[in-house]
């Protein structure tokens, strides 16, 4: 089957992965772009998979101060070599890291980090908040309760601003996807004026 240009140029756009990739995925879907996007999809996760356990010891600090000096966020994204740290996506990447620090303002980079304290306390408030609620959808209704609250304050957890069907851990993804290599978000601080 003969593959469009078109079809070629719409994927490479949408997914930011290489000619090949995209060929490769509307040959795999017959021609299909909605089921190209779906493979492409299926073998970012897989090279996520892969990447993970790499060591990521590079990467940059990235810092934004919000218009009037009020708001000012340092980020540190991590990857695999220097090269890829000085690449355009990446550093946009962090870039969009920090300006999603300064408009949703978590308190945690990944859940694993919060203590154990919070979350029981957290726990405990969405068990009272249900306590009349029959024992069949109690817990289903806690676990909804904790995960609105990593929503809020987990930054991996969080709805990207600029994308919001996404979250901060899809966008990670589709980086690592895209550059080959592991990428973290090691930590941020975000300082607020007079807060």
């Amino acid at each position: 089957m003969k593959i469009d240009a078109k079809q070629i140029k719409q994927l490479r756009e949408e997914s930011g992965l290489g000619v090949m990739d995209c060929k490769k995925a509307l040959e795999e879907a017959d021609g299909d772009v909605d089921n190209a996007r779906e493979v492409l999809k299926k073998r970012g996760a897989e090279i996520v998979a892969n990447k993970s356990s790499r060591i990521a010891k590079e990467g940059i600090i990235a810092s934004y101060v919000h218009t009037g000096g009020k708001i000012g966020v340092l980020v540190e994204v991590n990857c695999e070599t220097d090269f890829v740290a000085r690449n355009e996506v990446f550093q946009g990447l962090a870039r969009n890291i920090c300006l999603q620090v300064v408009a949703t303002s978590p308190a945690f980079v990944r859940v694993e980090e919060i203590p154990e304290e919070i979350t029981a306390e957290r726990r405990k408030w969405a068990e009272d908040e249900c306590r009349d609620k029959p024992a069949e959808i109690r817990e289903k209704i806690i676990a909804g309760k904790l995960a609105e609250f990593y929503k809020e304050k987990v930054l991996l957890n969080q709805p990207f601003v600029r994308e919001p069907e996404k979250t901060i851990q899809d966008y990670l993804n589709e980086a690592i996807a895209r550059l080959g290599e592991n990428i973290s978000i090691r930590r941020f601080i975000r300082l607020e004026l007079g807060g």
